[in-house]
């Protein structure tokens, strides 16, 4: 055993795994928006940076996802693999289909923010008594 396994719990260690994985896979999420709003991108500096990340994601242990947010983020990537990275793939492609994947890449991100929001539940007292 390592002296690093000697030193961390396994669940810490599990811990560790999740975020990392969450971290890459929200990585990705927020590179292909950029590129996908950037016009100067072509087809190909796309699929390269494409590849890159997916690598990334490929080299971090995959875990079980429980949100929503995360599961839909993890399928889309997977969606996207076959159509950057078969044949075919090329600047008309991907001017193609720009728009619609902005809006995909934002729904997600409205998914992932609608848990952020909660309503004030003691909004209403803090008014009465003065203090805003």
């Amino acid at each position: 055993m390592s002296p690093a396994g000697k030193r961390f719990t396994p669940r810490q260690i599990e811990k560790y795994k999740r975020q990392k994985y969450i971290q890459t896979l929200e990585k990705f999420t927020r590179n292909l928006f950029r590129m996908f709003r950037d016009p100067t991108v072509d087809a190909a500096a796309f699929s390269t940076k494409f590849r890159y990340l997916l690598e990334k994601l490929d080299a971090c242990e995959p875990i079980r996802l429980d949100s929503e947010y995360l599961t839909q983020s993890e399928a889309y990537i997977r969606e996207m693999i076959p159509v950057v990275c078969g044949e075919g793939f090329d600047d008309e492609t991907l001017d193609g289909m720009r728009e619609e994947e902005m809006t995909r890449l934002n729904r997600l991100q409205k998914m992932k923010n609608r848990s952020r929001y909660q309503k004030a539940k003691y909004g209403h007292r803090l008014a009465s008594e003065g203090w805003e």
